[in-house]
């Protein structure tokens, strides 16, 4: 038995890339990416982003992006949600799955930046949006993306 391909776990995100064709047309224009962006993760696009974010995705120069070049997007986001789970994973040293005030200072120091404890509780508290007092995966992604 073959080995699925790569882009066969994206098969069921053909209907969700014929959506926001609004045309028709089988390729995402820079609109209707910006719609995609607005719509599915909730994250204003600029025309000038839209643009870059196209120009680096276009193998045929058109300046639209067809299905396969909408799946490299879509592997583009698996790597950095990936890369970010690293990173988190980096920060843990307790049980739990957490980021904490202790956690976090150990890492900043073995990274060469020393900060007292009532810094790592005040750069938490920032980004803590449930009050825990730790940071979760999900509010190290925000931390992140700031």
């Amino acid at each position: 038995m073959a080995a699925p391909s790569s882009t066969s776990k994206f098969i069921n995100f053909e209907p969700v890339f014929h959506q926001f064709d609004k045309d028709n047309n089988g390729k995402l224009s820079l609109a209707e990416l910006q719609h995609c962006m607005r719509t599915t993760i909730g994250e204003e696009m600029s025309l000038q982003d839209a643009e870059v974010l196209v120009q680096s995705l276009d193998t045929d120069g058109d300046g639209l992006l067809d299905f396969h070049e909408f799946i490299k997007l879509l592997n583009m986001e698996e790597d950095e949600e990936k890369e970010l789970k690293e990173a988190f994973g980096m920060y843990i040293v307790e049980d739990g799955g957490f980021i904490t005030a202790k956690s976090l200072k150990r890492t900043l120091s073995r990274l060469g930046t020393s900060r007292d404890i009532e810094d790592c509780k005040a750069m938490i508290s920032s980004f803590d949006l449930n009050g825990d007092g730790v940071l979760s995966f999900e509010e190290f992604k925000l931390m992140m993306m700031l």
